[in-house]
């Protein structure tokens, strides 16, 4: 490959880049504002979930049961109601997700070790809120059981009993449980494809709209050198980009990497070559703008963000998508940029999704060669 050939096509397009302000735009504010959504509004914590109680005991037990219902973090109680009807009402306007009902009696029954029922009810709407309420109610419910048990024969003058499997849970990778520590760099994988999917999807598409792609095809230069000179420019834009949400993750949300910053450099870089060659590729075949950046958004944008294990689980899927994921190069990026922020591993353990990822560079890029030679360059 002649460098100055490819110098030639990397000006040219970096002069097209700074007269085209929607390309500008696309390839540094939609990222930033993507970082500040995601890191912001995205999240999969299920806290502070508004409760309202209907109390009829109104009894020590039952005010200490709501007491300690409150001073969780996974329960707010915003209202004390006297009547169904306004129980209802809350929960049909979506201003409340649980609601409790402790019938009258209930302390006389529990102190006198009869079956003790209260009401639950949930908002089931939401699958993935209702089942963690759940979760969270009847783990509260179960520890409020086994202590007053245990309060309960204390009192009988038994000596302190002690429960007979005592768990020690500690939390590896993600002590604090926040999913922003893997939204943060699961976004980085949804910029790089949009910087280098998206934009690139256009360069070649306009050369041929515009009536240039007879011109280019008449110069002295080969399609590898055409395709390295296109993306050049796309390649450092897409590197910055990645740079500056890394930086914006560490300073605004707190999210800072474990293992190295080279290892996150260089399966950057491999991806978005990638990304690059997915783009370019799309690009040759469509030959129109809106056709290329239609499937862009199809074939890459998408995939990225739904079937790359970063949103939603792969276990959780149909045995056919679970067979799509493994040709989306996002899922092996993501693993890659958990391991390095989460998990702190070193190349010892990433290398697979390395080759993975060197492969389908290896095999776009062929592809694209191949390409435009028969498009005559």
């Amino acid at each position: 490959m002649d460098l100055r050939k490819i110098g030639a096509v990397a000006r040219k397009e970096y002069t097209h880049l700074l007269r085209d302000f929607r390309s500008l735009y696309l390839a540094f504010i939609i990222p930033l504002l993507l970082i500040l959504l995601f890191g912001y509004a995205l999240s999969l914590d299920v806290e502070h979930i508004p409760t309202v109680v209907i109390d009829h005991d109104r009894s020590l037990e039952s005010r200490d049961l709501l007491r300690r219902l409150d001073a969780t973090v996974y329960f707010d109680i915003t209202a004390h109601l006297d009547r169904t009807a306004d129980m209802v009402r809350l929960l049909d306007q979506n201003r409340a997700v649980m609601a409790i009902v402790i019938p009258p009696k209930w302390a006389e029954n529990l102190k006198a070790n009869r079956k003790s029922p209260l009401q639950v009810i949930i908002d089931g709407s939401d699958p993935n809120v209702a089942a963690n309420t759940r979760a969270y109610i009847t783990a509260f419910l179960s520890t409020f059981n086994q202590d007053g048990l245990i309060r309960f024969l204390n009192r009988q003058g038994r000596p302190p009993i002690k429960t007979p499997v005592e768990g020690r849970i500690r939390v590896w990778f993600n002590e604090d449980l926040e999913s922003r520590n893997f939204i943060v760099p699961g976004i980085i994988a949804i910029i790089i494809m949009i910087v280098g999917a998206l934009l690139t999807s256009l360069v070649i598409a306009r050369e041929y709209e515009n009536g240039t792609m007879e011109t280019i095809r008449s110069l002295p230069l080969g399609a590898g050198e055409f395709l390295v000179g296109k993306a050049v420019p796309y390649f450092l834009i897409g590197l910055t980009d990645v740079l500056v949400a890394v930086l914006m993750g560490q300073v605004l949300f707190g999210v800072v990497m474990k293992s190295s910053f080279w290892l996150m450099v260089l399966a950057s870089s491999i991806y978005l070559m990638v990304a690059l060659s997915l783009g370019l590729m799309i690009s040759v075949v469509t030959k129109s703008q809106l056709v290329a950046n239609q499937m862009a958004v199809l074939v890459t944008y998408l995939p990225s963000l739904l079937l790359s294990n970063f949103v939603f689980p792969v276990e959780n899927m149909p045995f056919v998508l679970r067979g799509i994921t493994y040709l989306v190069p996002a899922t092996y990026y993501i693993d890659i940029l958990n391991g390095i922020y989460l998990r702190g591993v070193t190349m010892g353990h990433l290398w697979p999704d390395y080759m993975v990822l060197l492969a389908m560079c290896g095999v776009l890029t062929g592809l694209n060669v191949t390409i435009h030679k028969r498009e005559g360059l």
